[in-house]
Order: C-alpha cells, then structure tokens, then sequence
C-alpha cells in the first residue's frame, strides 16, 4: 500500500530532537519555571546570535510580535499602515486592532511579494490627500522569500514610515547576503508549528537594533509594566512565550541553517522537474526559506487539479484563495490605485505543494508525476 504523503511533515524532525526536547522539559516540570525561565533567556540569546540583531523579544504569537511595534509606535486612529493584500489576515488584523487604517498594496506576479513600485506611488497618493497620515509599511516575505526591501525602504524613508518584516514565512531568508533587519526597523516572526522555524504551539519573537525600542517593547509584553510591578507605565498585552515552547526552540535552532539548506535544494528539484507549471519565482541572490513551494494553475482548473491530486493520494493546499481587501473583515480598509488586479488573479490560480526539509527524492518523483498527470487530465476536460 502506498504511505499517504504529509503536506508538511513534523514527525521526522520532531524523532530527531525528541530525547533533547523531553530531557530539557523535564528540567522544566523540575524547576517549576513555566514563564519566563531559563530556556526563554536562552532561546532570546541564540536568536539574536542567528540573526545579528542586538535585541530579540520573545513573544506568545506571530501576532504579537505584529501588533507589539505598533503599540510602541503609538501608531492609531487616523495613522496609514501599507500592507500587501496577498497574505495572511494577522498582517492587516494587528493595523485594525490598533485602530489605525491598513491600506492595501499589490504583489508583484512573479515573486508574489509587495511590488514596491505599487506602495510608493499609494504611499504618495494617501500622503497627497491629506485624510490619513502614513505611518508605517509591513512587509511580508511571502512563502519563505525575503521581499525586496531596498525600494521598500526608500518609501520608508523618503516619507518618514516605520518598515517592519512579517517574517512568519520567511525568518533565515537572505538578499545578497543580508536578513531582512539589515533594512527593516523590526523582524517579526512566528514560531507557528508549521512554520519552518516553529515550535509545538504558539510563539513569535520581534529584533530590533533599537534599544529604547525593545525597552518598550519588553513592558507591553507584560501589561505595560514599569520598574514597579504594580505601576503599569503603559497599556500592554499578556503576550510571554512559555519555557516549553522555549525549550522546544532551543533544540530546534541549531537544525534550521542546515533545513534551509534542505529547503533550497528540494525548491530547486521541484523547479528543474516540473513543467509546464508557473513556479513562485527567485532572484538569483535570494535564499528562500521555501515555507511552501507554490505555482499556479490558471484558466480556471484549480479546482479540477487539486481534485486530481488528492485522486494521487497527494495533498494540496490553497494560501491564499482571498485577498485580505476581498474579506468581510477588511473591505472597507482602502486598496492602492487602480485596483489590485495580481493580487486578484493569484488568488485565482496559485495552489501549494507538499514542502518541507525532509522530502524524499522518491516522495518528491511521486508529487512530480502526480502533477504532471494532472495537469494533463484537467488539460484534456
């Protein structure tokens, strides 16, 4: 009987790490710290290590480490935020949830991250009429690829906008060498399960070179405490990554240069075998964290192929079938000029491969030969 094929496969790393992850949660049920103990401190050392940030903010969610930086910016009510419309809804929740207004920018059609050609000219055109004043742009790099973030900053810089990476898919991915904090004024990340650095529950983390800033930052992590535990100097959140999902982290790091490697690798098999489809696609000095391998299947036969997959026995999945501007919650936040006609027709056609850094080559040549077959099938309907 052939073994069904996971679309992100856990377990594999998860019995790699399994007698460290449970010896170190032992010492842990030992020593009673299950907030903010040893493992927490630990974990925040190694991040900024891996990175080369000076600060790093451990956190309860990729949400969190979202929403956090505006809280510290005091950005709200009548404050612009510019985010891409193809994503995740946390990228635009935490701009609602401050009060402020998320204005939609579009992707560009081969990388599917922000086209930074599209946000300036809606930062300009928002900064023109006056109603909103633009405050800060989220960039998001979009199924493991660091966005192209030297224009992006020029915006930011050329009107005087905060930038924060929503990292969550893309944490490790590199430009010419540089993670994405080389231009953003904060990484934020999540430590989602799924994710390719994730933990085994909810957890995020934010950098920062800013050192007010991750003074600030630390006390809305816990109610917007001050020096005194009970002279609160702000309002805050209850926002602490537990030492469990700490631990798990900790065993978990020293694994995810050598899986991004693996990622690349199995990125670039998928690329050399497929035809026929239309692969999200990178530059050449780009690493990827490829937290999923995604192409598109236009002309309206999505359905009919992700059908003919699952006949295969191999599981595909849709990120994302809305836009963020297409959604209940969202449509009476603003779009950039002329539309978001990209992010409209991607959502349309692209559909996600099984992806994760313990692909076999004979389970990849089964996901390739499925997918040949059909797209063959639905070409023939």
């Amino acid at each position: 009987m052939t073994q069904p094929i996971p679309f992100i496969d856990l377990a594999t790393q998860r019995d790699l790490i399994r007698e460290r992850i449970e010896a170190r949660l032992g010492r842990i049920m030992d020593q009673g710290s299950f907030i903010q103990g040893p493992e927490v401190a630990e974990f925040e050392t190694a991040l900024s290590a891996f990175s080369g940030m000076k600060e790093t903010i451990s956190c309860a969610s990729g949400t969190d480490a979202l929403l956090m930086p505006l809280m510290a910016w005091n950005i709200g009510p009548g404050d612009a935020v510019f985010v891409p419309s193809f994503t995740f809804a946390a990228t635009a929740e935490v701009v609602g949830l401050t009060g402020a207004t998320a204005v939609f920018v579009d992707v560009l059609p081969d990388t599917f991250n922000m086209d930074p050609a599209h946000l300036r000219r809606t930062v300009a055109a928002i900064a023109s009429r006056g109603e909103l004043r633009p405050r800060a742009i989220i960039a998001v790099d979009l199924f493991g690829q660091i966005a192209d973030y030297a224009p992006i900053r020029a915006t930011a810089d050329e009107f005087g906008l905060k930038l924060i990476s929503d990292a969550a898919q893309g944490f490790g991915s590199t430009r010419d060498g540089h993670l994405a904090g080389y231009w953003a004024d904060v990484v934020a990340t999540s430590f989602y399960p799924a994710k390719p650095l994730g933990c085994y529950g909810d957890g995020g983390a934010i950098q920062t070179d800013d050192e007010e800033l991750a003074a600030i930052l630390r006390s809305i992590r816990i109610h917007g405490s001050g020096s005194d535990k009970y002279d609160n100097v702000r309002l805050g959140l209850t926002a602490r990554l537990d030492s469990f999902q700490a631990a798990v982290l900790n065993e978990k790091l020293p694994l995810f240069a050598g899986e991004i490697e693996a990622r690349m690798r199995i990125a670039a098999r998928y690329s050399e075998m497929l035809l026929g489809v239309a692969p999200q696609t990178i530059a050449g000095d780009v690493v990827s964290t490829w937290a999923q391998y995604t192409i598109r299947v236009p002309g309206g036969r999505r359905d009919a192929f992700m059908a003919a997959m699952k006949e295969r026995g191999v599981p595909t999945v849709i990120y994302y079938g809305k836009g963020l501007h297409q959604q209940t919650a969202y449509r009476h936040f603003p779009v950039g000029g002329n539309g978001l006609p990209v992010t409209e027709a991607l959502c349309g056609e692209v559909v996600s491969l099984p992806m994760h850094a313990y692909l076999s080559g004979e389970t990849q040549d089964r996901i390739v030969q499925a997918v040949a077959e059909s797209l063959s099938a639905v070409q023939v309907a």
